[in-house]
C-alpha cells in the first residue's frame, strides 16, 4: 500500500495540487519545496534553497525550477507550470502527470502519448545539492528532452525583478555549466550524468505570481532568469541523473550517489515513519563543532525555546540519543556564556527569554529518563547550574519572588513566552508578572534538583532546595487556582487573567507537578472540554472575549488571531501526557482518536509532515510554517508515552 500517492485526478485539480507541496532538505539548512503539481506557490519555494553565509543568516533561492520538455516528431509538450497574471498557467504540464508518489522519495509520472517518463528528486543528506533522475520507462520512436533552469540568486524574502547587473556569463564544466546571477553568491554547477548540449539564450520570463503570497497580502510577482537551455537524446530504459549546487560534480558517480542516497532514506509508509522522517529534517550541522535543530520550514532558524522543546521528541523519542547530546552540548556552551553575561555568537536564536533555563532543565529531564547513568555524568551540574543562577536573580528578566518564591517576569512591553505575537512592536497578549507554565516549570526543576542532590548525598543543598519547593507548591496553588475549577493564565500585580488557555496543562504534565489529583483532573477535564480540536489544543477557549478561531491571511489580523484561538498540534504533546497521567489506561481510547484524526494531516499542507498551527474550527486549515519541529517533535513524543501506556 502507498501511503503518500496521489493519482492523476488529484493533480489535475490544480484547487488540490497547489495547496499540498513537497519538502526534502540536508542538514546544512538547505531545502527543496514545491507544490505536488510542479509549480511554486510561494516565494519560500524552489527547487534549490540554501543559507549563503557570506551575506546573511537567511536562506536564499538559487534554483527556482526546472522545466522539461519532451520532444517526439517536432512536437514539443512542455513538462512544467507557472502562474502568471489572472488564473493564467503556462505551460500546464500537470495535465501530463498521471502519479506522484512521496512514500519514499518524489516520484512524479509523466505520460505524453507513447511516452512514460518518472522523474525523481533526492536532495543530498550533507552537500548542498539537488539530484533529479529520470527515467524513460516508454517510448515507440525517437525521443529528445529539453531542460531549462529557471534561476532567482535571492534571497526568499524578497523578490526578483529583470536587471542589467545580471551576469549572464557561464563556464563549461563536465556535462554541464556553471554560472551565477551575482558575483556575490557561490556559482550554481549544473551537471548532468551522461553528455548534454547546452544552448545559450538567456531571457527573463517576466510576471510569474506566486498563488499563495498573493492570497495572503503578501508581495507575489517576480521576474526569472533562463540562461539557456540544455538538450540531449533519451531512448526506452535510459536513466538521467541531473545535478544542482554549489560544488563541482564527478559526473560519472551521480548515478551511484543517487542509488546510495536513496538506501539512506526510511520509506515514509506508516504516520510513525512520516513523523520520523521529519524530525530528522530538522537537524542543523553548519559545521563539524555544532549542532541545532532548525524550529521549522520554510522560514525559521535556530530558537533557543523551540529547540528545547523540540529536542526530547526529535532524538530520544526515535532513538537518537547520540543526537540529543550532541545538541544540547552546544547549546550548554552558549547557556553557560549567557549565564556569565558574556557575548553568544551562537546560532541560537532567543537565548536570553525568561523561559529558556526553564525549557533547557525539562529537556534534560527527558534524557534522565532515558540515560539516567549518563544524565548524572554529563548533566546533573548544568541543572544545578541553572537553579543556582535563577535562584541567585541572576536572569535580567526573571526573579524569584521575597514573598512567595514564585517567578515573576516583566511581559507588557516584550513577548517572555512561546505566545509572542507582536503588533507596533508591543505584543498581542501581554503576559506579565506570574506566568503560569513558568512557575509549573519552576516547580518541576526544584524537584528534579533535589533528585539530583540526592543522589550526589549533598543533604544540606538537597533540603534547602526542599524547603524552596515546598513554598513554591503552596504558593502556586494560592495564586493561580480559580473558584471556577482551572488556572488563572498569568498573574500581574492585582490582575489576574481568567482567559482559559491552554499553558496551564503543564501543571499537570510535567513529572512533578504542584497540584493535588482533583484539581489535575479538573485542568484536564476542562482543557478536554474547552480546547481540545481535531488539529491540536485551542490557545483560547471559545469562551473568550477575543476567540477567533481563524487565522486570517491578512499580517496584521493574524498576529490578532495568532494565539486568540487557533489550535497548535504541539499542545497535544502535553495534553496527551498529563491525560494518560490522570486517567492512566481508561484514557488509552480517547488519545487513539486523537493521535488518529492528526494523521489526516499528513495528507495535507506540506505532505508527510505537521503544521505550526490549524484554524480551530471547520475547515481546519493549516497556518504558519508548514513543518514545524514542535508539532512534529510532540507528537513523536506522545507516541512513545502512548506505547509505554500500552
Amino acid at each position: 500500500m502507498n501511503y503518500l500517492k496521489f493519482d492523476k485526478d488529484l493533480i489535475i485539480s490544480l484547487e488540490y495540487s497547489l495547496y499540498r507541496n513537497v519538502l526534502r532538505t540536508n542538514r546544512r539548512g538547505a531545502y527543496h519545496n514545491t507544490s505536488i503539481s510542479g509549480c511554486n506557490t510561494t516565494k519560500y519555494q524552489g527547487l534549490l534553497v540554501m543559507p549563503v553565509p557570506t551575506l546573511d543568516d537567511d536562506n536564499h533561492l538559487i534554483l527556482s525550477s526546472f522545466d522539461e520538455t519532451v520532444i517526439q516528431h517536432g512536437a514539443e509538450f512542455n513538462l512544467g507550470i507557472h502562474k502568471y497574471s489572472g488564473d493564467n498557467y503556462s505551460p500546464r504540464g500537470h495535465k501530463y502527470i498521471r502519479e506522484f508518489n512521496s512514500d519514499s522519495i518524489p516520484k512524479t509520472i509523466y505520460r505524453v502519448g507513447g511516452v512514460v517518463l518518472s522523474k525523481e528528486i533526492m536532495f543530498s543528506s550533507q552537500q548542498n545539492s539537488l539530484m533529479i533522475r529520470y527515467t524513460l520507462l516508454e517510448a515507440h520512436s525517437p525521443t529528445t528532452i529539453r531542460f531549462k533552469p529557471f534561476l532567482a540568486f535571492r534571497n526568499v524574502f524578497m523578490l526578483t525583478q529583470e536587471n542589467d547587473n545580471v551576469d549572464k556569463s557561464y563556464s563549461e564544466v563536465e556535462n554541464g555549466i556553471s554560472t551565477r546571477m551575482y558575483s556575490v553568491y557561490p556559482e550554481l554547477f549544473m551537471q548532468f550524468s551522461s553528455e548534454a548540449d547546452f544552448i545559450y539564450q538567456p531571457h527573463w520570463y517576466k510576471g510569474i505570481e506566486y498563488l499563495q503570497d498573493m492570497q495572503a497580502g503578501d508581495t507575489y510577482k517576480e521576474d526569472l532568469y533562463v540562461p539557456g537551455y540544455f538538450e540531449m537524446p533519451i531512448k526506452k530504459g535510459d536513466i538521467i541523473v541531473f545535478s544542482a549546487g554549489d560544488t563541482l560534480k564527478d559526473t560519472s558517480t551521480l548515478v551511484t550517489e543517487f542509488e546510495e542516497e536513496i538506501k539512506r532514506r526510511t520509506p515514509r509508509s506508516s504516520f510513525y515513519n512520516c513523523l520520523k522522517n521529519s524530525s530528522h529534517q530538522f537537524f542543523y550541522i553548519p559545521n563539524p563543532d555544532e549542532q541545532y535543530l532548525l524550529a521549522g520550514y520554510p522560514w525559521f532558524k535556530v530558537r533557543a525555546r523551540d529547540q528545547f522543546i523540540s529536542l526530547p521528541g526529535c532524538t530520544l523519542s526515535v532513538g537518537r540519543v547520540d543526537d540529543f547530546e550532541k545538541i544540547m552540548d552546544t547549546a550548554i556552551i552558549q547557556i553557560r556564556k549567557n549565564m556569565a553575561e558574556m557575548s553568544t555568537p551562537g546560532l541560537l536564536k532567543q537565548i536570553d527569554d525568561p523561559d529558556i533555563p526553564l525549557w533547557a532543565i525539562w529537556a534534560i529531564q527527558q534524557f534522565a529518563k532515558e540515560r539516567p547513568e549518563k544524565f548524572h555524568e554529563k548533566y546533573a551540574d548544568i541543572v544545578l547550574e541553572i537553579l543556582n543562577y535563577i535562584l541567585d536573580n541572576k536572569h535580567p528578566n526573571l526573579r524569584v519572588d521575597v514573598d512567595n518564591s514564585l517567578l515573576s517576569t516583566f511581559g507588557r512591553n516584550k513577548p517572555v513566552s512561546w505566545m509572542n505575537a507582536v503588533i507596533d512592536g508591543h505584543p498581542v497578549i501581554p503576559r506579565s508578572g506570574f506566568l503560569v507554565e513558568f512557575n509549573a516549570l519552576w516547580y518541576n526543576a526544584l524537584k528534579f534538583g533535589e533528585e539530583i542532590l540526592r543522589i550526589k548525598g549533598d543533604k544540606v543543598m538537597e533540603s534547602q532546595l526542599s524547603l524552596k519547593s515546598d513554598i513554591v507548591k503552596e504558593s502556586f496553588t494560592s495564586v493561580f487556582v480559580n473558584n471556577a475549577g482551572y488556572l488563572f493564565d498569568y498573574v500581574d500585580g492585582t490582575h489576574t487573567d481568567w482567559s482559559l488557555r491552554p499553558n496551564m496543562i503543564f501543571a499537570v504534565s510535567l513529572d512533578y507537578s504542584p497540584l493535588e489529583k482533583h484539581r489535575k483532573r479538573s485542568i484536564v477535564d476542562f482543557v478536554t472540554k474547552e480546547l481540545l480540536t481535531p488539529k491540536g489544543i485551542r490557545s483560547l477557549s471559545p469562551k473568550g472575549e477575543n476567540y477567533n478561531p481563524y487565522y486570517s491571511s491578512n499580517r496584521r489580523e493574524s498576529e490578532i488571531a495568532y494565539f486568540n484561538g487557533p489550535s497548535f498540534p504541539w499542545l497535544l504533546g502535553p495534553y496527551i501526557e498529563a491525560y494518560l497521567k490522570v486517567y492512566q489506561r481508561s484514557g488509552i481510547s480517547l488519545v487513539d482518536r486523537i493521535l488518529i484524526e492528526i494523521e489526516d494531516e499528513i495528507s495535507n499542507d506540506c505532505i508527510g509532515t505537521i503544521s505550526e498551527l490549524y484554524d480551530s474550527s471547520p475547515p481546519f486549515t493549516a497556518h504558519g510554517a508548514y513543518s514545524f519541529a514542535m508539532s512534529v517533535a510532540e507528537l513523536l513524543r506522545a507516541k512513545k508515552l502512548m506505547k509505554n501506556y500500552s
